[in-house]
This record gives structure tokens, sequence and C-alpha cells, in this order.
């Protein structure tokens, strides 16, 4: 499957991952940001997050490697905003409800996925839990106030409320993972987003006509409401039900990483 991004952009990208491989060995480098949320504009950076595993021997001896390794800079005009975590802190925050750890391994549009990530996919999805909530409101709320305390919020701003707003009630409401704003609007009422998504697609920072603000806040807090309903009508169980099964993949990984 393609990626949504432009030839050049795939090609910078492809640069900047060849280049991180040889530093550290991916499970998955998924795009996510704008771009895989569906309301990329011209200028929207490239958002690279990945799971990588280190060498089991580095991690038992004296110098501990980084749990984490980031880039951020701009390659013949393409802004890239790389970033991986290494997969026990992955599993570590996946069993705590951390959506974006979700959303790496389950992404839609991938740059690297390794076939030991095919293992590891079903594991997460049975690890669903409603301990998703807190990330996604925790996430969505922030970009609200920032929306609310600024005279001219950004359509990006109020675009990432309701889309991390829908995908935790999505999540939480049918078990299945979508991040994808232009996917999940019909299901909540919100088809009329396509004003924002238009204007956000000008430019990353857009800012929004007063009145307009005002009614997207309005709809923000909605969607809140929403998440919090779904909250508290999910099926998902309290907490993961498979520590056990997540524990037991990553001490196959660790044995068989050792070098």
């Amino acid at each position: 499957m393609r990626l949504p991004i432009t030839e050049h952009q795939a090609q910078i990208a492809k640069r900047v991952l060849d280049d991180e491989s040889t530093k550290r060995q991916h499970l998955v480098v998924s795009l996510t940001g704008a771009h895989a949320y569906g309301f990329a504009s011209p200028d929207s950076d490239l958002d690279l997050k990945g799971v990588h595993i280190a060498p089991t021997r580095a991690l038992v001896g004296l110098s501990h490697p980084p749990d984490h390794s980031a880039r951020l800079e701009v390659i013949e005009g393409v802004e890239i905003d790389y970033t991986s975590n290494e997969l026990g802190q992955v599993l570590a925050g996946i069993i705590k409800g951390v959506g974006s750890f979700y959303e790496r391994v389950l992404g839609t549009w991938t740059a690297i996925a390794s076939s030991e990530l095919m293992a590891l996919r079903p594991i997460v999805v049975r690890s669903f839990s409603r301990r998703v909530h807190a990330h996604y409101r925790g996430f969505a709320s922030s970009q609200l106030r920032d929306a609310q305390q600024t005279e001219t919020p950004t359509a990006k701003t109020l675009l990432y409320v309701l889309r991390t707003a829908l995908t935790g009630t999505h999540l939480l409401g049918s078990a299945t993972l979508c991040t994808d704003l232009n996917e999940v609007v019909g299901y909540y009422g919100f088809e009329h987003a396509q004003e924002l998504l238009e204007i956000k697609r000008r430019g990353e920072r857009t800012m929004l006509e007063p009145a307009v603000a005002r009614r997207w806040i309005a709809e923000g807090a909605r969607a809140l409401t929403l998440l919090d309903h779904a909250f508290e009508t999910s099926a998902l169980p309290d907490e993961p039900a498979n520590v056990a099964e997540i524990d037991e993949y990553l001490v196959g990984m660790r044995r068989a990483h050792f070098d």
C-alpha cells in the first residue's frame, strides 16, 4: 500500500529510515500525524514513529541503550519528525493504554513492517482496554484548552481535538482502531467537519475566523462528551486481559535478539 505522501517526500523518508535502520532494528515505522489522520496540507511535516528492539546483550550489560531516539530536521524542504521507542517501553505503554503506541503497531500506513510485527499485532488487539480513555481524553482536552485560550485558534488544533476524541470513542465502542478522521466522522454526526478539513488543507497555521472557531470549540466539547460516554458504556475490560501473553512475546523477542 503506497503511503499518502508525494514521491519527493517518500524519497526523503526512505533516506532517513535507511540511515536510522543502520543504528537500530525496527519492528515497524508508521506514518502518523496529519498524513495518517486525513488532513495533511502541503506544508505538513512527515511524522515517522517507530518501534525498535535493542540487542538483549546490550540490555543486560553495563551500558543500557536509550529507550528512544528522535530526529527532527528539514531535508530538501521536507520536515521530518522521526521517533522510535524500544519494544519493552512500547509494550509497557500498551498495557497502560497509551493510544499512540497502539497506533504505531497497528498503523495503516507503514514505511517499515517486519515479519515479527505480524505476530505482535493480534496480541495488541487483544490488549484493548478501557485504559485508552485516559490517553485520548488527556490529549484531546489539552488541545481544546489551547483552542479556548487563543483568540484565533488554527483549524489544525481543533481537528486534533476531533481526531483524538473520535478515535478513542470508536476504539472504546467497537474495539477497532481508526485514526483517519474522514472515516470516523460519519459514525458520530460530524460530517460537517469537512469545513475544517478544507481550511486545514490550505496550510498548517491557517487560523479560524472567530465565529467558526466558537462553533468548532463547542463541537470539540461535544466530541469529548461522546468519548466519556463511550468509556462509561464500553464492553472492553478495565485492564488488558492478556498481560501474560504480552510478557511472553517480549521474552521470546529478547531470546531471539540476544546479539
